[in-house]
């Protein structure tokens, strides 16, 4: 009997039987302390929460039965094990299988109320390598499913190449997106999320609507019309930020009528070009939008009443602001990046783009009346000198023997080359800015200076002065004088606003102006110490 009594404690009440429909067998305490079934065996003291419950095997593994007490079970949870079916007498050793090193387990999404043996004793940064699997496997977009199900599909994907894998991975490839146009974006989306609402342009091709023009004479500018311009002040902070633009802003010119200089004309390659109201509001008068693709150039006319615009289209647009009508439409056979009013007669204007040749045109009669070809390939920039009757013109040659072309002064009547030994280094120009005062020129120069020539004939350049520490680096950078020539401004493809002073080339004052390419850069012809700023990364500012 005491052999017997031994034999079965060391069983611990295993049960092989499959069905579920058992009974609960009768429990009763002895005065020993012992539990006892229907079969009168004695079970020591420790083995209680056995008893109470028995153990179902399965497939999934080993789980509490119904009839058993599921507060004892999960207070005293065995290690995970599959059981063997072997014969009745086959020793317990034997018919007791540990499972393997990756247990066939899946983890719920919640955390479970208790503890699991499987994580308890492990260190804190140890993830089981089933529940490493189970994380892997996310379906956000799909409704949930058990986990049971979740590892059958893992296991069937697997057996037919992974297409589970790659599906998920071609759901998750995220498309290159450039780092401009990442800034675009960010731009538009900072414009969107600002209060001031601004008129929207009209569609390519249609009639823009009449320009929404402020009082004849701005009441800020007005004092300062009737007295002698005064010295111009370095500029020191910022006055407004003007959003709107979507692409970069190419050029930025104020009204050159002095009641009207309130008025700032900006020119992007989103394909539109604005007037704002740069001194009194900040904001956007109006939008036009008459190209279908980038303008590249735009300029007021000398009456402050209309703007001439051009655009890689190939499409030439004179704009009436006050009526909203189209006076003039031409078309190139280049895309256009240079258009400068004549000084004298302002129904002639000088087109240049990416052509050989620039060609003059005539607003009454819609027909080009002259033409200049050089051995080119594009024209960056045009300045008139004078009175117009002669004119420079920057290109984009800048190989060993482009000393004849780099920088071209022309006649404007007959069409002839005056001067090609000009500039003799091996780098382009793609601004020229002419001196209020003085007979002299200024040429924005690739290699990280602003040179200075004379505005006579033999148009030599100085090698005493230059203006240097910004940077071109293949930017359109612009510079200009001050209304009164004593400073010089440019910008620079680090986003610098640098200012020079024009008789000593030292540097006056440097400002943190955009976090992309500086390229536009203007004084106000009225106002003493008001500057206007535009970046390739669609911003215009003003400072005062």
């Amino acid at each position: 009997t005491t052999a017997r009594l031994s034999l079965m404690a060391s069983l611990v009440a295993y049960d092989d039987s499959d069905s579920e429909a058992e009974t609960e067998p009768a429990v009763s305490f002895n005065d020993a302390g012992q539990v006892k079934d229907t079969s009168g065996v004695p079970k020591p003291p420790g083995q209680e929460d056995f008893s109470s419950g028995v153990l179902d095997v399965t497939k999934e593994g080993a789980q509490p039965s119904k009839h058993g007490s599921c507060e004892d079970s999960r207070s005293h949870c065995l290690p995970l094990a599959r059981l063997g079916r072997s014969d009745l007498g086959s020793c317990p050793s034997q018919r007791l299988q540990w499972p393997r090193k990756e247990p066939e387990v899946t983890f719920p999404t919640s955390r479970p109320s208790y503890s699991s043996l499987w994580t308890t004793h492990a260190p804190a940064s140890h993830t089981p390598l089933a529940a490493s699997h189970f994380k892997q496997v996310k379906l956000p977009w799909r409704s949930p499913k058990s986990s049971f199900h979740v590892q059958n599909e893992s296991e069937t994907t697997d057996k037919n190449g992974n297409s589970f894998q790659k599906k998920r991975c071609e759901d998750c490839v995220i498309p290159y997106t450039p780092k401009r146009l990442r800034q675009l974006q960010a731009v538009s989306t900072e414009t969107a999320k600002s209060k001031d609402v601004e008129p929207e342009g009209t569609p390519a091709g249609c009639a823009p609507a009449p320009l929404r023009v402020a009082p004849v004479a701005s009441d800020f500018i007005q004092p300062y019309l009737s007295s002698h311009y005064k010295e111009t002040t370095v500029p020191t902070k910022m006055l407004f930020y003007l959003r709107g633009h979507k692409g970069p802003v190419n050029s930025i010119q104020w009204c050159p009528v002095r009641s009207k200089s309130h008025m700032l004309l900006s020119t992007s390659m989103d394909k539109t070009f604005k007037v704002w109201n740069a001194v009194d509001s900040g904001r956007c008068l109006q939008t036009y939008s008459l190209h279908s693709e980038a303008v590249r150039a735009a300029r007021w006319s000398p009456c402050g009443r209309r703007i001439l615009s051009g655009g890689f289209d190939f499409a030439l647009h004179l704009t009436d602001l006050e009526t909203g009508t189209q006076l003039f439409t031409g078309k190139s056979d280049f895309r256009v990046t240079a258009l400068k009013f004549h000084p004298k007669d302002h129904s002639i204007f000088l087109c240049g783009g990416f052509s050989s040749e620039m060609k003059a045109w005539d607003i009454r009669t819609g027909k080009v009346v002259r033409r200049y070809k050089a051995t080119i390939q594009q024209t960056l920039d045009i300045l008139f000198l004078g009175e117009g009757c002669e004119f420079l013109s920057s290109t984009d040659a800048s190989t060993r023997d482009s000393a004849d072309r780099t920088i071209i002064a022309w006649d404007f009547r007959t069409s002839a080359r005056i001067s090609n030994q000009i500039y003799h280094e091996r780098y382009t120009c793609p601004s020229l800015a002419l001196h209020p005062k003085e007979p002299v020129f200024l040429a924005q120069s690739n290699g990280n200076y602003v040179a200075l020539f004379s505005a006579v004939w033999p148009y030599r350049m100085s090698r005493r002065r230059r203006y240097a520490g910004h940077k071109v680096e293949g930017y359109s950078v612009g510079c200009e004088c001050s209304p009164g020539g004593e400073l010089l401004v440019t910008g620079s493809a680090d986003g610098r606003v640098l200012i020079y002073t024009f008789r000593t080339a030292s540097r006056a004052c440097t400002l943190q102006g955009h976090a992309e390419a500086c390229l536009g850069t203007t004084f106000h012809p009225v106002l003493p110490s008001v500057l206007a700023t535009s970046s390739w990364g669609g911003e215009v500012k003003i400072w005062h």
